[in-house]
């Protein structure tokens, strides 16, 4: 069993927001997030995430999105120190995900079609979107470093890194794309955990 590091103190609590009426978590919250929580989230966190930017959301919703297939299960992770038992650590990303879903449900998708794009090989995509931003990310720590660059050639730097992002950016739209249609063409029946109805029911 792995060790959970102590994600309860103060650097686990940083991307706590003020709290706002409504909306979604913008890509910079997101990866503040994933940044600071690189070991996982327990569910409590992840609820607070949204609970304070006032976004509507709990950890029966949680259970409900792990129970069809929205979001990956958690993993027993043993608490640091004697006698403290376990708890269920959730990847980081899945803030990531329940941000989508909400989005999702915004453009009134049923909950068939909001399961259908998180099937197959979402997990895969979410992988390689995290690896291409960490990459980029470490670009641009670098075009910024103290390395011997002139001002043209870091801002010729700074611009490409620009580049990369948006094609970046549409190489996951376009592989994410062609996973829906993918999916739409199978003919599987529908598992007895999916359920009929608008994407309101994932309230």
């Amino acid at each position: 069993m792995r060790r959970a590091s102590d994600t309860s103190g103060a650097d686990a609590t940083r991307w706590k927001a003020t709290p706002r009426v409504s909306g979604l978590l913008d890509e910079r919250e997101i990866q503040e997030i994933e940044q600071t929580c690189p070991n996982g989230m327990t569910s409590r966190q992840i609820v607070d995430v949204f609970e304070t930017r006032g976004i509507r959301f709990s950890e029966a919703t949680l259970r409900k999105y792990v129970q069809l297939g929205l979001l990956p299960r958690s993993v027993r992770v043993g608490r640091k120190g004697k006698h403290r038992g376990s708890c269920g650590i959730y990847p980081a990303h899945v803030v990531r995900r329940v941000n989508a879903v909400k989005g999702m449900m915004a453009d009134n998708l049923t909950i068939e079609e909001i399961q259908r794009s998180f099937v197959r090989f979402k997990d895969e995509i979410d992988g390689v979107e995290k690896d291409l931003r960490e990459l980029l990310s470490g670009f641009e720590r670098e075009a910024k470093g103290p390395a011997a660059h002139s001002a043209e050639k870091r801002r010729d730097l700074e611009r490409e890194i620009v580049e990369a992002r948006r094609a970046a950016g549409e190489l996951v739209r376009r592989i994410a794309s062609l996973e829906r249609h993918l999916s739409e063409r199978q003919e599987s029946a529908t598992s007895a955990a999916t359920a009929v109805g608008g994407g309101n029911d994932l309230y």
